[in-house]
């Protein structure tokens, strides 16, 4: 089987959202990432098994190096980190192959800060 490319958002998905309406203008760049619980744990497996991650953030591009930074500091693994795409909702879009059946695209809806311990691929 050809690994799978996981794009999996960053804040409220694999790490604590560290962002609440009662905090106003909220500075990423102050705040430690705290993975939810089992996110590591299922990170390793993804990538044991040869999965591609591909991290996605609405974090701007000038951020970069601070989150780098802070998923080095928290132990999250992935491949690559695709920054700024923005707060609005995201669509995936793929061919399907003419000699595969089943779709080549899902799509994951977890509820802000549970993780994806549960998630299977």
């Amino acid at each position: 089987m050809k690994p799978k490319t996981i794009f999996c958002d960053i804040d409220g998905t694999l790490c604590e959202y560290p962002y609440s309406s009662e905090m106003g203008n909220y500075d990423f760049d102050q705040k430690n990432m705290q993975p939810l619980p089992g996110t590591l744990k299922k990170l390793w497996e993804w990538d044991k098994a040869g999965h591609i991650i591909i991290l996605t953030t609405g974090r701007k591009e000038g951020m970069r190096e601070s989150t780098e930074r802070q998923l080095r500091e928290a132990g999250v693994i992935y491949d690559r980190l695709i920054m700024g795409i923005g707060g609005g909702a995201r669509v995936l879009i793929n061919d399907l192959k003419p000699n595969r059946a089943g779709d080549t695209a899902i799509a994951i809806n977890l509820k802000r800060d549970i993780g994806v311990k549960d998630v299977e691929i």
